[in-house]
């Protein structure tokens, strides 16, 4: 049971971001995009950049919170997961892209958006 809440509050979480994003002039193109290379959360576009964008959540702060949460092992996952869509969906292959990071934590009560978040 409590697997299942975590994914509902997953779920929610993503909601949120994506609704955040939309606010803000982005687009959506794929939501839970599966390949064997992994998940990408939600793939936008703003203007024309394709924007990988991965939603991280965590009840608790311990350890850093959402942010923190992205580890090196955790961008080379995303990258290669962000190359066979590109791969994939080849007419976004010859766009700009970016990687950008929505963190929620339950301590804060707003939304952390870091665009560009590979490349802090």
């Amino acid at each position: 049971m409590a697997e299942r809440s975590r994914q509902e509050t997953g779920k929610a979480a993503e909601r949120s971001a994506l609704r955040h994003l939309e606010q803000h002039g982005l687009r959506l193109l794929a939501k839970n995009w599966l390949c064997k290379r992994g998940e990408l959360d939600l793939v936008m576009l703003d203007g024309d950049t394709v924007v990988f964008v991965e939603v991280r959540y965590r009840q608790h702060a311990q350890c850093g919170g959402a942010l923190a949460s992205i580890d090196a092992r955790k961008r080379q996952k995303l990258i290669l997961a962000a190359q066979y869509f590109l791969q994939r969906e080849s007419h976004w292959a010859n766009h700009p892209c970016r990687f950008d990071v929505v963190a929620l934590d339950s301590a804060t009560p707003h939304l952390n958006w870091l665009r560009n978040a590979f490349d802090s």
